[in-house]
Parts: structure tokens; sequence; C-alpha cells
């Protein structure tokens, strides 16, 4: 069983990703790649490029997630919690436990909310 490697798009702070990096987390920030500016579907198809679920605080990657499914498409999931419903400290937590208790094939073409 593969790990889940965690991909945070722009909507999110960058020390989240830090923070699942300290806690020993494959994870890194739509800015550590270079990939700022980019469209959500262009977010997306770079985590699937990657094999990683992308962390968003953006709901538009919900849709985008469901289009794919719907398509046919396979993403390795995309986890979503809104910006205001979680600390900084509490995403890395919650985000923490889901790459503890679930393997990456958990995540194909799955939503999961913190």
């Amino acid at each position: 069983m593969e790990k889940i490697r965690v991909y945070t798009d722009e909507s999110v702070d960058v020390a989240i990703a830090e923070g699942l990096k300290r806690r020993g987390v494959d994870a890194w920030s739509a800015r550590d790649a270079g990939k700022l500016g980019l469209t959500d579907e262009e977010q997306i198809q770079y985590a699937i490029s990657e094999r990683a679920s992308i962390f968003s605080h953006d709901d538009d990657f919900l849709k985008l997630a469901i289009q794919w499914v719907r398509e046919e498409k396979m993403h390795y999931g995309v986890i979503y919690a809104h910006r205001l419903d979680y600390s900084i400290g509490e995403c890395v937590r919650k985000l923490k436990l889901i790459v503890d208790v679930l393997a990456q094939e958990d995540m194909f073409n799955h939503i999961e909310f913190l």
C-alpha cells in the first residue's frame, strides 16, 4: 500500500504543506512546485502526474472531481476543507491522520472532507 502524497493548491497556506513535511508526509505546495496561477483543471492534472491527492479550500475542486469521475477520468483524490472551518494546525493534524489511515488507492476518484 502506497502512502498518500499531498499537494496543496494555491488557496492553501504554504504552512500546511510545511507542517506535513515536518511530520514525515510527502507533501508540497503549488508555490514549491512553481505552479501558481494554473487553472483548477491544470492543478488537478499536475497532481495526477505526481500521483498525489490535492488539498484545497477551493470548492470548485469538488465539482471538478465529480466531473472527472463522470467522464471516466481517474484522479488521486481531492481533500477539501473550508478555509474558515479549521486553523492551519488543525488542517495539518487532520491531514496527517488521513495519510496515516488511508492508502493511496483509497483516494482514487474519492473526495475526502476534513
